[in-house]
């Protein structure tokens, strides 16, 4: 399904003689998202395989939003690092265009180009001539851009930008499932966490309606209004009483587990 949904890009990857052909890149691209165990990793490794695809070289880097800000979560070298810097710091360059209007920015000449007067001279004070823009979607909703940077003029033209485009593409199908897997995990875990938490809530009703001789409802009150007297979450009181009663922490929830003994059963494991 993951293989699937990469080739339905709508830029398919063609054939190339570069440092690593972007046919060998897309696998790796596949392979990265098992590999990689957050989504910063992944962005990561995206712009280090960008490094090794992209012809002619380029220095490369990836711009995120975070907290509202441009920020640079990757690089593959200091000068893709410093010139990002510069256009956030004046609040205009190609990088940031991209990201905010989701399109890919070129620049053949920063020379003779007139956009973006608080960051131009600094860029080519750093040596940059030409660079790239490329938005990564999920969506409608532009996340991220791979920013390349060249020293030569014209250095994104022809096949080169619809290599590079290309590699984008894949990169973008590629975040959609990164991203997708991360909300997965983080629904498992909040779900763990909320089961745990109930079982220790579960086992602190039960302590109360012993000692008190009341029933469930009326523990959960008492756990509740002593949780507001104390101003402490519901679980720490319940885990509190717990302790006190058991001399031990609760205990996370048995997972409890159909039994597969066919003598038990009457029937075969599956």
């Amino acid at each position: 399904m993951t293989e699937a949904l990469l080739r339905e890009s709508r830029h398919p990857l063609p054939d190339t003689s570069g440092p690593v052909a972007l046919t060998s890149a897309y696998g790796q691209l596949f392979g990265l998202l098992i590999d990689s165990p957050n989504v910063d990793a992944f962005l990561d490794e995206i712009v280090r395989l960008a490094a090794e695809v992209v012809t002619p070289a380029a220095a490369c880097g990836m711009t995120v939003r975070r907290n509202g800000q441009p920020f640079t979560v990757s690089n593959s070298d200091d000068l893709a690092a410093q010139v990002d810097e510069i256009q956030y710091g004046a609040g205009e360059g190609p990088c940031l265009d991209a990201l905010r209007e989701g399109i890919v920015v070129q620049v053949d000449d920063l020379t003779q180009d007139e956009r973006w007067d608080g960051y131009r001279p600094h860029a080519i004070a750093h040596g940059v001539v030409s660079s790239l823009s490329l938005p990564l979607a999920v969506g409608s909703q532009t996340v991220a851009a791979l920013n390349l940077y060249s020293g030569q003029r014209a250095a994104f033209n022809g096949l080169d930008r619809q290599h590079a485009e290309a590699f984008a593409a894949q990169c973008a199908a590629a975040l959609v499932l990164t991203l997708r897997q991360a909300h997965q995990a983080q629904v498992q875990q909040q779900l763990g966490e909320a089961m745990a938490s109930r079982s220790i809530i579960d086992q602190a009703i039960g302590i109360l309606m012993g000692q008190q001789r009341c029933n469930a409802t009326a523990a959960f009150d008492l756990l509740r209004q002593a949780s507001q007297h104390r101003n402490r979450k519901l679980r720490d009181i319940a885990a509190d009483i717990i302790t006190n009663i058991t001399s031990e922490p609760p205990q996370p929830p048995t997972d409890f587990k159909t039994t597969t003994d066919p003598h038990i059963t009457g029937r075969d494991e599956y």
